[in-house]
């Protein structure tokens, strides 16, 4: 029995080990993470929107892909947020493959899940960004060309929900903002660090280079397939890829954990199955993961 309770006393002391030290590197990044998000989602969210309505009344045709995926990136608001948004444009004559940019890219990041990114480094940080544009840029291409004369979404029930941003008081309204933030990450932050800490502690680092590692498509495939049951927040699989990427996993599969996870986590799946219907949510779920695929190996092919 003592041999037993000695065994766990250890294990316990190596994976606190790995958890602190995964804390220490990460935690500053989600508190920045969460104080700007915050203070965009309380003082430039509104800002942001009008942003995008205002782009309805130029003739920019197809280019306004461009600024529609700029602004999807810039917004605070998770998929359930965007689409009540996005249906109030959509009434007053939003063009749908704009619509389908500004989707795809708030889905994919927001500021404060690049705050989260830096802690992975430049490099993977660059690699987020630009990858997360050109799919937003690709989704509306593929409305613009295949959905010209058809209504790819149904928005019909969705309104736009009242903010819970309203005390009078604009510091308080913001501390509020940055408390339901920290209510809503941090238990995902805690267990993605527990997570990675026991990553480090029982799987060998020879394993994550077999499977993630190298230039090889099926480690990419792997990459972009568990990040449909893993990935449950951002902040939350931030410790996980460093973790991986620390003991040899690819940029390329690390791109497409980042695109498949976010673009398939369940409740974004639920929302937009409600908008597209089945047919059409079948065709989305296909293009993010061919999508994921082809820039994961064109990554490691450029890196």
């Amino acid at each position: 029995m003592s041999d037993i309770f000695t065994i766990l006393q250890r294990e316990f002391v190596y994976i606190w080990y790995y958890f602190d030290i995964q804390f220490r590197q990460i935690f500053r990044y989600w508190v920045i993470g969460m104080s700007i998000g915050s203070l965009i989602s309380v003082f430039a969210k509104d800002r942001i929107h009008g942003l995008f309505a205002g782009i309805q009344k130029k003739k920019w045709g197809v280019l306004g892909i461009v600024p529609a995926c700029l602004l999807g990136i810039a917004s605070p608001l998770c998929m359930y947020g965007t689409i009540p948004i996005a249906a109030s444009f959509r009434r007053q004559g939003m063009r749908e493959d704009w619509l389908a940019a500004f989707m795809m890219a708030s889905i994919l990041l927001n500021p404060q899940l690049i705050i989260y990114s830096a802690a992975l480094g430049t490099k993977v940080l660059a690699v987020r960004i630009i990858t997360c544009f050109l799919c937003g840029i690709c989704a509306g291409l593929l409305i613009h060309y295949c959905y010209r004369d058809r209504d790819f979404f149904d928005f019909t029930g969705f309104s736009e929900r009242a903010s819970h941003d309203t005390h009078p008081d604009l510091l308080v309204r913001y501390l509020l903002n940055l408390w339901r933030n920290a209510k809503t990450t941090g238990p995902y932050f805690l267990l993605g660090i527990l997570l990675s800490a026991l990553f480090q502690r029982y799987v060998p680092q020879d394993l994550m280079v077999n499977v993630f590692g190298g230039n090889e498509a099926w480690g990419v495939l792997m990459a972009a397939t568990i990040g449909v049951p893993l990935y449950a927040c951002g902040g939350g699989t931030i410790p996980l890829l460093q973790s991986w990427l620390a003991e040899g996993m690819s940029i390329g599969s690390a791109a497409a954990f980042m695109i498949t996870g976010p673009a398939t986590k369940i409740t974004n799946l639920g929302a937009l199955k409600i908008i597209m219907g089945i047919k059409r949510f079948v065709l989305y779920l296909l293009f993010v993961i061919i999508y994921a695929f082809l820039s994961g190996i064109l990554i490691n092919i450029i890196l």
